[in-house]
């Protein structure tokens, strides 16, 4: 596909740590997150470590969404299957468009670092009000690979398609 279509668009990020074990002094994948970004010139307008509760993330998610300026956000942890993770439950529900081949992509790439384990992330992702969501396990590995592979290299041309 020609990407010359892809629009200059500013993008601004929230990071919101799904987690009731982790706190803003220990969530090393949260750093990564924000970090990752930060190197990419994309500013964090909003970071926040929540407990594994429906009504909280579904809370939490729609309060970053209506900060003026973020258009990406990025929740990690709780997309497991335990009886405790329940991100995805949270979020498809609000989610207007699903990017099925997001959650798709990551477990094939994730296949190749922990193999058949993959198959245990649901990882999804979607637009809500023209912006980008995505849900992707809380792992430190788990995240710089969404985040490098996947999230920073196409986060424009999701935007883009989004917005028309």
């Amino acid at each position: 596909m020609d990407p010359t279509h892809i629009q200059p668009i500013s993008i601004s990020a929230g990071v919101l740590t799904i987690s009731t074990s982790r706190s803003a002094g220990n969530d090393k994948s949260g750093a990564i997150i924000r970090d990752l970004f930060t190197k990419q010139n994309i500013p964090v307008l909003v970071y926040q470590v929540i407990s594994d509760d429906k009504r909280h993330i579904q809370h939490a998610l729609l309060g970053a969404l209506a900060i003026d300026g973020v258009n990406c956000i990025v929740l990690h942890g709780g997309t497991g299957i335990t009886h405790d993770d329940c991100t995805i439950e949270a979020v498809e529900p609000l989610l207007h468009k699903r990017i099925e081949g997001f959650g798709e992509l990551f477990r094939s790439l994730s296949y190749a670092d922990i193999g058949t384990r993959s198959l245990l992330s649901r990882a999804t992702a979607g637009i809500i009000d023209q912006k980008a969501v995505f849900c992707i396990p809380g792992s430190t590995g788990a995240v710089t690979l969404a985040m490098e592979s996947i999230i920073l290299p196409e986060v424009k041309h999701i935007l883009t398609h989004a917005r028309s």
